[in-house]
């Protein structure tokens, strides 16, 4: 018997019975691997046997270790073995919860202006298979037909698992792959987990928001797609001839990190093309991450992962998904609205939005009220006297509960009607929603003169709903519920990168669940309206997948180079982006290198390419110790001896200048010719009154495609200029007269004096 395994076996055959168990991640080095093992899950299955119920997953592709269920002393004792490199305690991570394709000019003719025909990029994208992390699918959804698809992909190593009320024969040429992942919730559930009888131990989606997700990404054309005839048209996912894998890694407590990294081990076995998870936790350490370290290993392998960049603005420095080998993605408005309207007793009418479908109040004026205490304006559960709402409408503070639980809080108090206000937290931002009462939702400066007239002697309003409207201008807009930067893992790399559709969009949705999530909602829709980051994530997603069957060799930076250079920064009015937090302009910490633009990307120009080596000098320019860097290189042989001297000179397409003690920083990046073989760009700064930039060379010359060209760009702190503000914003661009290569840039300063 080996050390190691002699070691483990020691471990598993000292635990007591009444000691407290908890789910670890555990790192291990696999080069201390016995010959004897064939295999690495040989060798873990092989050490674990004496207590073969602790160990939940072994991991080969994404991570190098296991899962398990360890007691303290346990844990203790692994942490003291040479060959663990790192035990750690497994993290919660919450979900970030129809016209969206035209709005990204996703037409019949997408592709066409820049030498891609339609069809042919139909075609290529039957190769692509877009893999979707979340609570899995509903399988009998119309976005999942598989009409005119042709055979599964040779390369396909995926499969649909049978499980409970989930038939593998529901899977077929477009949904070809389902899978879940449970140990982790199951473990942390524990007896909990037996007496839930709405959990569902399979693919099958019984939450909705995977079915969302996966027919948001990748979903066929479906006609007269609507959630109760709102947004009535034809649905359909931004690559719509790509093939969709669905790994259901979250459950009703949230998704767990030891099933988020099995996973996405699967789905890089199985040989997915894009990873999409609308999904995440806090920011820490990379090493740290479970997102981030098994989309290392994809990142390597070729695999694009697109992450949400969180609901948590418009509170600053509140990103999640934020290592620089992920896309992560921010969200906006699209040009669709659903109003709705509260014409108050002082002849006053206010627009809000609603998607309420139900039989109206009539158009009688009823009493309105709003009271503070024992937190009745928030609404919350019991905290309504049914005395005083009975029969009224009554308004409610937007925050703390969820928008539609304080409707129905309402309802069950007797109240008529709900007008949602907003508060400075959400500003003037309006998400729509499916209530289970006649409501309106408005924004905060509206919810102030309606909260101040609801305090005037007998106050009144009536409720009315407008339908859908189109062209809505201006858009897009930055919502305000999508987290913002700065990056406080690596502050070097701004983030997040760009902004997508992510309020109010129509996608397939689960028959298992009302379109509001509550127990008390017995409507069914095959369709829902949803707001989130977790919806801007799979357009992007969708687009990447778009854009690997245009440029199959491209690697996943040289993608995101193509989605973040041509983002753009004005709204349909040639404004620049507004923020909803504020009402004000956004900044790139906000909507990072602007609003994506899938035609432009297709022909970018010129990328920033990153090679996984480029990543690794990156990793060892942090202060991180040489095991935690193999331990998200799984490489045993790095040895940092080559790094940067600035975690910023990355060949990121994004700058983040830190003024700190130096007042000068220096980048050098390098461009790839994807363009014209004989090409001659430009370069243009735009920078704030307090810094001085210069860029050598200012023309780069390319004579082939392929072609790679450095330039350095030098960013100087002015002396003598009081520094107002700790930030600011600009941009590098290089142009000529057929592409505009646009890079984002932020200044922070500190401890500089005048």
């Amino acid at each position: 018997m080996t050390t190691l395994h002699l070691f483990f076996t020691l471990v598993f055959l000292t635990v007591t019975v009444t000691a407290v168990k908890q789910t670890y991640i555990i790192h291990v080095n696999p080069n201390a691997k016995p010959l004897s093992f064939s295999t690495h899950n040989d060798w873990y299955s092989s050490t674990l046997t004496s207590s073969s119920s602790s160990l939940l997953y072994t991991y080969n592709e994404a991570f190098h270790g296991f899962s398990a269920s360890l007691d303290p002393s346990e844990l203790q004792t692994l942490r003291q073995n040479p060959a663990v490199i790192g035990a750690y305690e497994d993290t919660i991570y919450t979900l970030h919860t129809t016209r969206s394709p035209e709005f990204l000019g996703l037409t019949t003719n997408f592709g066409l202006r820049v030498g891609h025909e339609t069809v042919d990029l139909d075609q290529a994208s039957h190769d692509v298979v877009v893999g979707v992390l979340d609570t899995g699918v509903w399988p009998e959804s119309r976005s999942f037909d598989d009409t005119g698809m042709p055979d599964i992909p040779a390369k396909w190593r995926g499969e649909c698992e049978s499980g409970t009320d989930f038939n593998p024969k529901a899977c077929n040429k477009k949904l070809i792959g389902a899978r879940s992942f449970s140990k982790g919730f199951r473990m942390a559930s524990g007896d909990g987990f037996i007496k839930k009888s709405t959990e569902v131990v399979s693919p099958r989606d019984t939450d909705g928001h995977g079915t969302h997700t996966a027919s948001t990404a990748a979903g066929a054309s479906v006609g007269n797609a609507s959630l109760l005839g709102y947004a009535s048209g034809t649905a359909r996912g931004m690559a719509s001839y790509a093939r969709v894998a669905t790994y259901k890694v979250c459950w009703d407590s949230g998704c767990f990190g030891s099933d988020i990294l099995a996973g996405m081990d699967r789905a890089i076995l199985d040989g997915v093309d894009v990873l999409s998870l609308s999904l995440g936790g806090g920011s820490g350490p990379y090493y740290k991450d479970t997102i981030a370290i098994g989309a290392f290993t994809a990142m390597e392998k070729g695999i694009f992962v697109s992450c949400s960049a969180g609901n948590s603005g418009p509170t600053r420095a509140s990103l999640a998904n934020v290592a620089p080998w992920i896309m992560t993605v921010g969200a906006g408005t699209i040009d669709r609205d659903f109003p709705a309207f509260a014409l108050l007793g002082n002849k006053k009418k206010y627009t809000g939005v609603s998607l309420y479908s139900g039989p109206g109040i009539g158009k009688k004026p009823v009493s309105l009220v709003y009271n503070k205490g024992n937190n009745s304006n928030l609404c919350m559960a019991d905290s309504l006297d049914p005395a005083l709402v009975r029969g009224k409408i009554v308004v409610c503070d937007r925050g703390v509960n969820p928008r539609v639980d304080k409707g129905v809080v309402v309802r069950d108090a007797g109240g008529i009607g709900m007008i949602l206000a907003n508060t400075a937290a959400s500003g003037e931002e309006l998400v729509a929603d499916s209530h289970l009462l006649p409501a309106v939702a408005v924004g905060r400066k509206v919810g102030d003169q309606i909260r101040a007239y609801a305090k005037t002697a007998n106050p009144t309003a009536i409720i009315s709903f407008g339908g859908t409207i189109l062209n809505v201008k201006p858009s897009p807009i930055v919502a305000a519920f999508s987290s913002r930067g700065p990056n406080m893992v690596t502050p070097q790399i701004l983030k997040p990168d760009l902004i997508g559709p992510g309020v109010n969009i129509l996608a397939a949705w689960s028959e298992a669940v009302g379109p509001t999530g509550l127990e008390n909602d017995n409507r069914r829709t095959k369709f829902n309206i949803m707001s989130g980051t977790s919806m801007s994530c799979p357009h992007i997603s969708g687009v990447v997948a778009l854009l690997k069957a245009a440029h199959p060799k491209w690697s996943p930076s040289a993608i995101k180079s193509a989605l973040m250079t041509t983002a753009y920064t004005l709204d349909n009015t040639k404004s620049p982006l507004r923020d909803a937090g504020n009402g004000g302009f956004s900044n790139p910490w906000a909507h990072g290198s602007g609003h994506v633009d899938p035609n432009k990307a297709l022909n970018p120009g010129l990328v920033y390419d990153i090679s996984t080596d480029d990543y690794i000098s990156f990793l060892c320019s942090l202060d991180y110790s040489l095991d935690k860097v193999q331990a998200i290189v799984k490489r045993p042989n790095v040895t940092c001896s080559k790094k940067f001297a600035d975690p910023g000179e990355l060949n990121y397409p994004s700058f983040s200048v830190l003024f700190n003690s130096q007042r000068i920083v220096k980048y050098t990046r390098e461009l790839t010719n994807v363009g014209a073989k004989r090409a001659m760009y430009n370069v243009s700064a735009s920078v704030p009154s307090t810094v001085n930039v210069s860029v050598r060379p200012k023309v780069l010359t390319f004579r082939g495609v392929g072609e790679k060209k450095k330039y350095t760009v030098t960013f100087v702190a002015k002396k003598g200029v009081k520094q107002t503000d700790r930030s600011a914003f600009g941009s590098i661009v290089w142009s000529n007269a057929d592409h505009q290569v646009k890079s984002p840039v932020s200044f922070t300063w500190s401890q500089l004096s005048g």
